[in-house]
């Protein structure tokens, strides 16, 4: 062994637990460890019945101490040896205890705070579990391990999450650039007929643009603020990883409860408004609709209850008596609806209905996950979550369904349904073809494929899907 190694364990081992410095007036108590005088009988001046050792607890049953001049005489001859302190040790020297005056040896595993031997005798204290700050140090260091990696991951969600948002505002000005053609489209086959209208709707629609860019980027603000915080605690984490036990530990409290209580703002969605504007049948543009985008709907006999009659070439639904058909989970079993045979999740689609006199009926498109056993009574039109549609759930009462119900009032009565789906903008359109007005749009983000949905009450009168011909354009 090294003779700077043996000289550093001699000034070690006549240092005072309490104080870390050489010992003045050595005493052992019984448990066989050594003090100052002064120290020990500092750190049991307010004991009564138990005297705990400030070095490893132990309870002495009395306040005894032995001088011993033994060990005094081997601490002077260590004061006579030149001894260069480390770094380190220069640097713990310095974290003492404001109130006691006492270097910092202990730490409450509960209130996660270092103490002084008096402070770990105190009732602030009592029945906690306190132990040496090297053993503290050694655990909550290797603790700190697994904050790291999972931190990082933290920081490079958030960066995911901002680049996705920044990729957004992109979005946003492709979006508003898409609806501004289409407007102008819409605008351009009326001219002069509605052109304020047509001033109004594009100011509107650039004025919701800009203040969802603005929102997008206080947003992005928080977000990134978020991740200047993550990436602050981070490296004050891997700082404090290489410290010394006690900086280790000062604020090590603080380091948990920022890290339990980090929350990250919550990503801004957005979505447009429904510009509502009245056009004339003649320039409503359902024309180019029909013939751009009409599809051939026909129906899933699969998913139809069992007391509806489906016809041969699947065009025709009534509700009438029925053998019982086998199990399918797609099948509705108190409603009596049915669904198309094909689902759409993209493009754009169109398809009509004929409904004639029938008092009650449903059509428009839902979703795959739409409940199959909840019942409609008679006459009673249930909102459910993942339906779009139109309908009459009386002889005078016409109605809209989706997120709830809406009340219509048509000005021709409608006996034939036009559904135009507009996945790419997120909108479906209803018209009453009887006027060619249109009945109802709903503006929504859709994530699911939607299938055609038709219910036809109680009554024994069909619902029928028609072709378009050239001659009713």
């Amino acid at each position: 062994m090294e003779f700077t190694t043996v000289l550093a364990d001699l000034h070690t081992e006549a240092n005072c637990p309490i104080c870390l410095k050489h010992l003045e007036n050595p005493v052992t108590i019984n448990c066989g460890h050594n003090f100052c005088l002064s120290c020990i009988s500092v750190s049991w001046k307010d004991l009564e019945n138990s005297f705990p050792c400030p070095f490893c607890h132990f309870r002495c049953p009395e306040r005894k101490f032995t001088n011993n001049y033994q060990l005094g005489n081997l601490t002077e001859i260590a004061k006579l040896l030149p001894l260069r302190r480390s770094k380190r040790k220069r640097q713990e020297g310095k974290f003492m205890c404001e109130k006691h005056k006492q270097v910092l040896t202990f730490f409450c595993q509960k209130d996660l705070e270092v103490l002084c031997p008096q402070c770990s005798f105190s009732s602030n204290h009592k029945h906690h579990y306190i132990w040496p700050i090297e053993k503290a140090a050694l655990y909550h260091r290797k603790k700190l391990e697994y904050y790291i990696d999972p931190w990082k991951e933290r920081v490079e969600q958030i960066e995911k999450l901002i680049s996705m948002q920044s990729r957004k505002s992109l979005e946003v000005k492709k979006k508003v650039e898409h609806r501004r053609e289409e407007v102008k489209s819409e605008f351009e086959q009326i001219a002069l007929f509605l052109q304020n209208e047509h001033e109004t709707a594009l100011r509107q629609l650039q004025d919701e643009g800009l203040d969802i860019s603005a929102k997008l980027q206080e947003n992005l603000r928080k977000l990134s603020d978020h991740a200047s915080s993550l990436k602050y605690l981070l490296k004050e984490i891997e700082s404090k990883y290489v410290k010394s036990e006690v900086e280790l530990l000062a604020n090590i409290k603080s380091i948990y409860h920022r890290y339990k209580n980090s929350k990250c703002p919550e990503p801004f969605s957005f979505k447009f408004k429904d510009y509502v504007y009245q056009l004339p049948p003649q320039y409503s543009g359902l024309n180019r609709i029909i013939k751009q985008f009409q599809v051939d709907v026909v129906l899933d006999p699969e998913t139809a209850n069992r007391k509806l009659l489906v016809s041969e070439d699947r065009k025709s639904v009534q509700y009438g008596n029925r053998q019982k058909p086998p199990h399918n989970p797609r099948r509705f079993y108190l409603c009596p609806a049915v669904l198309g045979s094909e689902g759409y999740n993209s493009g754009r689609q169109y398809w009509q209905v004929e409904v004639k006199d029938k008092p009650e009926w449903i059509v428009g498109v839902c979703k795959e996950s739409l409940s199959r056993r909840r019942k409609n009574q008679t006459k009673t039109v249930v909102v459910q979550d993942g339906l779009w549609g139109t309908g009459q759930c009386s002889q005078t009462n016409y109605v809209a369904l989706g997120s709830k119900k809406i009340n219509l009032l048509p000005k021709v009565i409608p006996s034939k349904n036009g559904i135009f789906l507009d996945s790419e903008m997120g909108k479906i359109s209803f018209y009453n073809m009887d006027d060619r007005a249109v009945l109802y749009t709903f503006d929504d983000y859709f994530t699911e494929t939607l299938w055609p949905y038709f219910y036809t009450g109680t009554d024994s009168k069909p619902l029928k899907i028609c072709t378009v011909t050239d001659s009713e354009w």
